[in-house]
């Protein structure tokens, strides 16, 4: 019994340490730049459109937010949204 629990003993450590590391924030391939998004501004919501600020961003993914959508705060540096009016424009796009 003795043995058994030294032997368990030894073992967490090797399980904790090998727990994986925390992502580095803005370490992504995919970090969406918004610095060129206001082009778009106005235009309908396509799906071409949605490639084309996706291409323009450097997003990994994007998400439409409908007129008086809501959405949550959490933050995700790969992730482009894009706002729309009642009309299905492009209200406003951001990164996170």
């Amino acid at each position: 019994m003795r043995r058994l629990a030294l032997l368990a003993a030894l073992a967490l450590p090797a399980c904790a340490a090998a727990a994986p590391e925390a992502p580095v924030r803005g370490a992504s391939a995919y970090e969406c730049k918004d610095d060129a998004l206001g082009q778009f501004t106005g235009q309908p919501a396509t799906q071409q459109l949605g490639a084309d600020m996706q291409r323009v961003s450097g997003a990994r993914r994007l998400q439409w937010v409908g007129h008086g959508m809501m959405v949550t705060m959490d933050f995700s540096p790969e992730r482009l949204r894009v706002f729309l009016t009642a009309d299905n424009r492009v209200e406003r796009a951001s990164c996170g």
